[in-house]
């Protein structure tokens, strides 16, 4: 491993020293599938030694519970575990010393209906992704998270979210950011066909680049379809298949520290919280907005001859929200038997209406399902 990272800095160091402009748009994209290489092997060893309970330093075994999982990621003592002990009363250590906690503390916590597990996660330091300071564990986690919540210190926010987001980007999570519409497929044959939409172009790279770069993989036939204005890192990301696009919220502690007029600077900014843990501040605020980019929908449930039951919601992805997966959430066994379900909200048109199970639904929705006989 320590060849792989001294591998990593040379080629860092070469991509600093290198003129971004046309000619060198090839050998910079070479570079970086060069690099996304060596990353994913150090990442595949660190998964290997910690697997089983065999490495020296074990992953977090939590078992995921609730209808969505948030992790706190941020350096030490920002106030992760303050801010997990205000919104769910589970006790995560405080210490006015870093590296409180050592192990991932979960708590739950519930928000207009929905049970949402919340992970206080340990203090990443720089070089996270490479190991240090547990730092594959912590990241690891935070890859099987639906949101991800860095906690900044209001005094020295920008150096912080800097050195996070890199570390993050480092081991494959992409942060606010939305999947590429680039459709890869290995052929047996013919060679590496590139094709754009029309309106879309490729941003810093062309196809001769990409061509390098596909054969960096050893892959000498492919096809190539690009429906967005592609840049070379997002051609490497879809090549690798494994990066995870998650929604983040940049939750700025510890505001009782600042100005009234710094505070409304801060507030302007996109993605940004500013709370305070330690006094309460906010913290209302703080459980709207994740809701909000956690992106769930609450569907009511309505038996034959009775009102809607508004106490409990099945809650449901933003991503599919349909209501063959509104059976499943219920039970398998619901969709054997489905027979029609009469949907009354902004999702159709007639209040009630028949919907078979590929109707999409949407927040605040009551549906019954009716049975075959």
């Amino acid at each position: 491993m320590a060849g792989a990272l001294q591998k990593i800095a040379d080629i860092e160091a070469e991509m600093a020293k290198t003129q971004k402009n046309k000619a060198t748009n090839g050998h910079l994209g070479l570079l970086k599938a060069k690099l996304a290489k060596l990353r994913a092997s150090i990442i595949s060893e660190g998964t290997k030694g910690a697997g089983g309970g065999g490495g020296s330093q074990g992953g977090f075994e939590v078992s995921k519970t609730g209808d969505a999982r948030v992790g706190f990621v941020g350096f030490p003592s920002v106030g992760k575990s303050t801010l997990l002990n205000k919104m769910t009363g589970q006790e995560s250590e405080v210490a006015a010393y870093e590296f409180t906690t050592l192990t991932c503390v979960p708590g739950i916590f519930y928000h207009k209906g929905a049970k949402i597990q919340l992970l206080d996660l340990p203090g990443i330091i720089e070089g996270a992704k490479d190991g240090k300071g547990r730092g594959k564990q912590v990241i690891s986690t935070a890859m099987s998270c639906s949101l991800i919540l860095i906690v900044l210190d209001v005094m020295k926010p920008i150096f912080q979210k800097r050195k996070i987001e890199y570390e993050l980007e480092g081991f494959g999570i992409r942060l606010n950011k939305q999947v590429p519409a680039i459709d890869f497929k290995k052929k047996e044959k013919g060679g590496v066909a590139v094709s754009v939409a029309p309106g879309y172009e490729l941003v810093d790279c062309d196809e001769q680049s990409i061509a390098e770069v596909l054969r960096e993989y050893r892959i000498n036939n492919a096809a190539v379809r690009v429906c967005c204005n592609a840049t070379i890192d997002e051609i490497i990301d879809v090549v690798e298949g494994n990066r995870k696009y998650c929604p983040c919220l940049y939750v700025m502690n510890k505001i009782d520290q600042i100005t009234i007029e710094e505070l409304d600077i801060i507030s302007e900014i996109p993605h940004y919280v500013p709370v305070c843990a330690h006094h309460e501040w906010n913290l209302d605020g703080l459980a709207d907005i994740m809701w909000k980019y956690m992106d769930l929908l609450r569907i009511y449930t309505k038996p034959k001859g009775q009102i809607p039951d508004y106490t409990s919601p099945v809650i449901l992805p933003g991503g599919k929200p349909t209501i063959e997966e509104f059976c499943l959430r219920i039970h398998k066994s619901l969709l054997e038997q489905f027979r029609v379900a009469m949907v009354w909200g902004k999702s159709v048109k007639h209040n009630p209406q028949r919907c078979g199970k590929e109707h999409r639904l949407m927040d605040e929705d009551v549906v019954q399902i009716i049975k075959k006989i």
